[in-house]
């Protein structure tokens, strides 16, 4: 029953965070992106930490509100907020390979500071293989072939900030209730999405149609509130050489669903990117290489 319960919970994080980057590009086409992302970690925070000081947790204490509120700006504006923004212009599929090399930044910034780990040689190799494959990917747009540019290049921004605030946490430290605390810092991160979609009328431009209703309820309950949960259970079970694992096969997945759902087609020296990184981020993930970090999943 525990092997099953742990293949279980590996198919939600592979599956569903997986389908996180279809279903922010199916809402955006209905709810501006700040709209859509501010309502869905406000409504899922308040669930997971109205749980969590039902299971007797407490409010945060002294630094935790301080890391908290980092993380809401790191993880949720900054991550999820700009990836949310950038998916009006760059196809699901391609935007979670971008994205995932936020395993390439948090391997680097995870060797910083005095609980630093050692690069070794296989991983300064995934990291060099890593980044010409996001380089490659941004490659046809440098002149608009693939669309925009900027928005590509916020993702990336986007992946260094989730990395940079991931390993802060991690130097940082947290005593709160994971729940009280995650759930929180939701709600924060989403109010300030919410301030950012009321500042420049993204309220007067929603559409409420079943697609973007439906991709809000998705996101919201199974893209937040369900696979955090999960996640956070793997974490305390799995090996890091398995949760490693997310990083190259939900972009994989996305990717597929991307053309399977919504004919999303890259160009072929950015399926070559895909391949370059795809290796990199193995190497990164491998035994010999830096796998105790905190790594990205989903959108």
């Amino acid at each position: 029953m525990e092997r099953l319960k742990f293949a279980a919970a590996f198919a939600v994080v592979y599956l569903v965070w997986s389908s996180t980057y279809l279903f922010i590009r199916v809402g955006v086409e209905s709810l501006p992106p700040a709209l859509l992302a501010g309502l869905r970690f406000v409504i899922a925070g308040t669930a997971l930490a109205s749980v969590g000081l039902a299971r007797g947790g407490a409010l945060p204490r002294g630094r935790d509100w301080i890391t908290m509120g980092v993380l809401a700006l790191g993880l949720v504006v900054l991550g999820n907020g700009v990836v949310t923004w950038a998916e009006q212009w760059v196809p699901s599929g391609e935007t979670a390979f971008i994205v995932s090399s936020s395993a390439l930044f948090t391997a680097g910034f995870g060797s910083l500071g005095p609980r630093g780990e050692r690069l070794t040689l296989v991983t300064l190799a995934g990291l060099g293989l890593g980044f010409t494959g996001t380089a490659l990917m941004l490659l046809p747009r440098v002149h608009g072939h693939h669309g925009p540019l900027l928005p590509a290049l916020a993702l990336v921004g986007s992946a260094c900030g989730w990395s940079a605030s991931a390993m802060y946490a991690r130097s940082a430290g947290v005593r709160t209730a994971p729940l009280v605390f995650s759930g929180l810092e939701m709600v924060a991160g989403g109010v300030v999405l919410l301030g950012i979609a009321g500042g420049t009328g993204a309220f007067g431009r929603a559409h409420w149609d079943l697609r973007g209703i439906g991709a809000l309820a998705y996101l919201t309950v199974f893209g937040s509130a369900v696979t955090y949960t999960t996640y956070n259970w793997l974490i305390h079970r799995a090996r890091p050489a398995q949760l490693g694992t997310v990083s190259y096969v939900n972009p994989a997945i996305a990717l597929f669903l991307g053309w399977a759902v919504l004919g999303e087609v890259l160009p072929p020296i950015a399926f070559a990117g895909v391949g370059v990184m795809l290796l990199g981020v193995v190497l990164v993930n491998s035994r010999r290489g830096l796998a105790r970090t905190r790594r990205r999943g989903g959108a």
